[in-house]
């Protein structure tokens, strides 16, 4: 099992900046995966970025050289920077740990862009 607890989220204007983190815990090692995942109404969950245990790294085409994804050193925390927001980047954001077999969801944190 793991746990995933975010922290971040609120509103911020356009064009400003905003930094996610979650902290996982339980069966918690090297090989897991950790990503964001965003939602709007109406609209499926979909990725934002996503970190691999050997610092791979994926982003979804919208945030590319906007948001950057960072994993601390023990593995336990992962982070998302949001730089140059729009209100395009309005949505529910998730935290997620993938393991082999499991996906594990935060509670959800939302970030409102406003112009």
């Amino acid at each position: 099992q793991v746990q995933l607890v975010e922290f971040g989220g609120g509103s911020v204007e356009a064009g400003g900046s905003q930094r996610l983190s979650c902290a996982a815990s339980g069966s918690i090692d090297s090989t897991i995966v950790m990503g964001w995942y965003r939602q709007t109404p109406g609209k499926q969950r979909v990725l934002v970025a996503r970190i691999d245990g050997v610092g791979g790294i994926n982003y979804a085409s919208p945030v590319k050289g906007r948001f950057t994804i960072s994993r601390d050193g023990a593995k336990a925390t992962v982070y998302l920077q949001m730089n140059s927001l729009t209100p395009e980047d309005t949505a529910v954001y998730y935290c997620a740990a993938h393991t082999n077999g499991d996906d594990y969801w935060g509670q959800g944190t939302l970030v409102t862009v406003y112009s």
